[in-house]
This record gives structure tokens, C-alpha cells and sequence, in this order.
């Protein structure tokens, strides 16, 4: 029997017709397969999105990119189809899949019209259970892996990232590209690419979320049919990521105009009570577009750069506060000085009301903006499952970002932020700035 609780009622998308209120659903399978549902009947087509926990960030250090070049060969031929006969039949359904791979997860995201509905799910099950992995596809594939590698060697943003990356997190997966590298990925074979799938595309770390023209019956038929084959456990899950950076300044020496700056140090995980505080600190600080902090003293005070920004980054085993700017190579130790000017005040004298109001109105009349489509919904929606988050989440969201204080964010500025840690990776040829390693 299909088991569904309606668990959340009345919130608003734009993305639905007339901004209509929006059910959420909570559906268990026969086969125990959990899924969140939104239905919208009144347009035969649905959205599916399915993650798995783990993704890139569960492959040996030596296998690094296998995991990568697996969900990439996912649809070059499936069961008796090969290739070519394989995108032709999603053509002839007017299916869409896609397949990705990340450190912390991999996804699959489908879309098709009700009346293809069973045809559609049938090819994807034949990409997820019955994969060929043929060789010849495995190399073409492996080149194109190969080509953006040797292409991000010669980009200064790619570089940085990498350097960056490599320093914070050492030999964590986080601190390498999910990509492999040219050496790894040169010598995968077709049996490393197989364990990959046998690795990620498991049951007891899988999230589904639906949104469109699809009953809770039929929606649990159609996942243990497509889903209900996967083996029940893989590769163990990575360990906690530590941040490994001291407060300083990186150089690697490049031959470009401008040169490329990123800093951070640790940051916030996402369940600390304290999130929602840090978060409105970071759309005031360096989130906020033109009316951020940075973006004012940086940019529009000083002419240094054309654009910059922070973010929270976090991930399932680590966190971070980051940002980014690009500047001519003869302003970089003034722009390393202004963010750490600004860093610190920050953390010292915290933020007005005024500057809290701005960016509640702000924060909470854009949110609905990220649900502007079917496929949209269902990511985010998976994204709440995998974060933890409360099938409710969207409708107290806004709540919580109201109900932080002055008094919160002054208190949590002074524990995020923290100047002296403060470390900045420049690829360039920066002039005026003394390396501290």
C-alpha cells in the first residue's frame, strides 16, 4: 500500500499557476522508497529529482574522477541500447535527463510528459541499473573530462580554486577536483568506473523529491520500478573536512593583467543555532549585490574591482566563509587591504538595524524566487531532505530570517569572522603583496 501524509499546506510559489497554494506530500512506497511530492496537475509533466549522498567525495584518492566519469557515462547507452539509440529514445519521449556528480552528492534529474510517463521511466532505469559502460564510451568521454582539466590549468579563476581548495582542506576529498586529475582519470578503467556505480547509486543514501502531474500511487509505483533494483549500501561516507589555512596570503605566480584573489577561513555549519544569524551577516557583508559592504567600499569607493562577493559554504563534512574579487595587478595589496579592513570592522562595530532591515525585506521577498519552475522545486525540495530540514521548512523560513535580532548578529559577527584567520589565495602577478608561505 502507498503510504502519504499531507504534512504542509498554504505556502506560495511563483512558479505555479495564479501563485496557487502548494501541498506538500510525504510518499513511502510499497517498496519504502521516500519521496516528497508536490502535485500540479494542470500541466501533464513532471519533475524528478534524485541525489544520492556521498557522490565524489567517496572514491579512493587514487581513483580520484572515477565517480565523475561514471555519472557522465550514465546515458552513453543503457541495456540494449547503445549511444546513439538511447538518445534517440529519450528524443522520441521528449524526456530529459540529466546526471551530476559533486564532492558531497551526485544527482539525477529527469523531466517528461505524463502520457510518455512509464516509457521515460523505463529508459532511466535502464541508465541507472543497467549502465554499458562501454569502453569505446568510457574514452570519449574520458577526453572530454581530460580537455577541461588541461583547460582549467590555463585558467587563473580554475587555479586559484585548486590552490585554494588544496591548501584549506589537505587531503580531504574537498581539497582536490571532483574531476580527477590528468594522471587519475588517464588510468581509470571500466572496472573502476562499474565500482563507482556499485559505490554512489545506493538506497540508504537517497533522496527523491517530485513536483508535477503525478498521483502519490503512481509516483510510489514509479519509484520501486525505477529505484528499487539499487543496492542497499555502498562506500563509506568521507570523514569531517578540517580547515588546515592559518591567516595569510598565497601567491602563485601568473602571466595575466589582472590578477585573481579569494580568501576565507572556517565558517558556520548549516544546523548550528546560529546559522540564520551568520547568514543575514553575510548578505549585509559581501552577499547583498550593490548595497553589500564590500561591494560599496571595494567597488563603488575605490574603482578596485568590477565585482565581489562572500558566501557560506557548507558542506556535509566542513565549512567556510569565502570570497572572491579580481583586480589589476597594481591594486591587489590595496584590495587585500580594504577586505581586511572590512573584515575586521565587521567584527568589531557589527551591523546598524537599518543595514538588518535592508536585508530581511531583502532575503525574504526573494525567496520565493527560487521555486520558478517544476525542476526547481524538486532540487529544492531534495535539498531540504539531504540538509535536514523540516518537510515545513518553507513555511517558516522566513520566520526565522525575521527573527533574528541586532543583537544576534552583532553577537554571531564576532564569532564568524574572524580577521586574524583571515587567508587570501591571489593567482597573478600582484604587485606590492609579500607571501606569508
Amino acid at each position: 500500500m502507498i503510504r502519504f501524509a499531507v504534512v504542509l499546506a498554504g505556502f506560495v510559489l511563483a512558479a505555479l499557476p495564479l501563485r496557487a497554494a502548494v501541498t506538500i506530500e510525504e510518499v513511502t512506497s510499497p517498496g519504502g522508497i521516500t519521496a516528497w511530492l508536490v502535485q500540479e496537475p494542470t500541466i501533464p509533466f513532471t519533475a524528478l529529482e534524485i541525489r544520492f549522498r556521498g557522490g565524489a567525495g567517496v572514491e579512493p584518492a587514487d581513483k580520484r574522477g572515477g565517480v565523475n566519469l561514471m555519472m557522465a557515462t550514465l546515458e552513453e547507452g543503457a541495456g540494449d541500447l547503445d549511444a546513439q539509440a538511447f538518445a534517440a529514445a529519450g528524443e522520441a519521449l521528449a524526456a530529459s535527463f540529466s546526471f551530476a556528480a559533486y564532492n558531497d552528492s551526485v544527482s539525477v534529474s529527469a523531466q517528461f510528459l505524463t502520457e510518455n510517463r512509464d516509457a521515460a521511466a523505463a529508459l532511466l532505469r535502464k541508465a541507472l541499473i543497467e549502465p554499458r559502460f562501454e569502453p569505446v564510451a568510457i574514452d570519449r568521454v574520458r577526453d572530454q573530462v581530460l580537455s577541461g582539466l588541461r583547460s582549467n590549468a590555463t585558467d587563473p579563476g580554475e587555479i586559484a580554486s585548486a590552490t585554494q581548495s588544496a591548501l584549506a582542506w589537505g587531503g580531504h576529498p574537498y581539497g582536490s577536483d571532483k574531476s580527477g586529475t590528468i594522471e587519475t582519470v588517464s588510468a581509470l578503467t571500466r572496472d573502476d568506473v562499474a565500482q563507482a556505480h556499485r559505490d554512489v547509486l545506493v538506497r540508504d543514501r537517497m533522496f527523491v523529491a517530485a513536483v508535477g502531474d503525478i498521483t502519490p500511487e503512481a509516483l510510489g509505483r514509479l519509484l520501486d520500478d525505477l529505484l528499487g533494483d539499487l543496492p542497499q549500501s555502498g562506500a563509506a561516507l568521507p570523514g569531517p573536512a578540517t580547515w588546515k589555512l592559518p591567516g595569510g596570503i598565497s601567491v602563485v605566480p601568473f602571466d595575466t593583467p589582472q590578477s585573481v584573489i579569494l580568501f576565507g577561513h572556517e565558517g558556520i555549519d548549516r544546523d548550528d543555532p546560529d546559522f540564520f544569524a551568520a547568514f543575514v551577516a553575510n548578505q549585509i557583508f559581501g552577499d547583498g549585490g550593490f548595497s553589500s559592504r564590500l561591494m560599496t567600499e571595494v567597488r563603488e569607493k575605490r574603482g578596485l574591482t568590477y565585482g565581489i562577493g562572500t558566501y557560506l559554504a557548507t558542506y556535509d563534512n566542513g565549512a567556510a566563509v569565502l570570497g572572491q574579487a579580481s583586480t589589476v595587478n597594481a591594486r591587489a595589496a590595496e584590495t587585500v587591504d580594504v577586505v581586511r579592513a572590512e573584515w575586521a570592522r565587521l567584527a568589531d562595530n557589527g551591523v546598524t538595524a537599518e543595514e538588518l532591515d535592508a536585508a530581511k525585506t531583502y532575503l525574504t521577498g526573494a525567496y520565493p524566487l527560487r521555486f520558478d519552475g517544476n525542476s526547481r522545486i524538486a532540487g529544492q525540495l531534495v535539498g531540504m531532505q539531504m540538509e535536514g530540514l523540516p518537510i515545513d521548512y518553507i513555511v517558516t523560513r522566513n520566520d526565522k530570517v525575521n527573527a533574528v535580532t541586532l543583537a544576534d548578529v552583532n553577537r554571531v559577527v564576532k564569532r564568524v569572522y574572524r580577521p586574524a584567520y583571515l587567508h587570501f589565495v591571489i593567482v597573478g602577478q600582484p604587485e606590492g603583496v609579500e607571501p606569508t608561505n
